[in-house]
């Protein structure tokens, strides 16, 4: 059974830090291009960051600079730094695993930043 279980959401203050984890079952991890989304109320869904299985790294405009990704296929987990948060940043954050048969998305995490 595929599964992906974020975590580490929480409420924290503009200017914190917050890591955001992804932990992968039922597939190959190591294969999937990985991903983080977030999606704010009202608002589509928006793309964060992409790590592909090689390891190479892009992000979306709002979160260069502050977020990094990164991934240990050792522990089949996906990663989210995220620093400098702003109130903007609030929204429920998704990981999704990407192959060119499947794609998988995870429950999501609450991330709050507020004063």
């Amino acid at each position: 059974q595929v599964q992906l279980v974020e975590s580490g959401g929480g409420l924290v203050q503009p200017g914190e830090s917050l890591r955001l984890s992804c932990v992968a079952s039922g597939f190959r991890f190591s294969t999937y291009s990985m991903m983080w989304y977030r999606q704010a109320p009202g608002k589509e869904r928006e793309f964060v960051a992409h790590i592909s299985f090689g390891g190479s790294t892009n992000y979306g405009d709002s979160v260069k600079g502050r977020f990094t990704v990164s991934r240990d296929n050792t522990k089949n987990t996906l990663y989210l730094q995220m620093n400098s948060l702003k109130p903007e940043d609030t929204a429920v954050y998704f990981c999704k695993a990407l192959n060119s048969l499947s794609v998988y998305w995870g429950q999501g995490t609450q991330v709050t930043v507020s004063s």
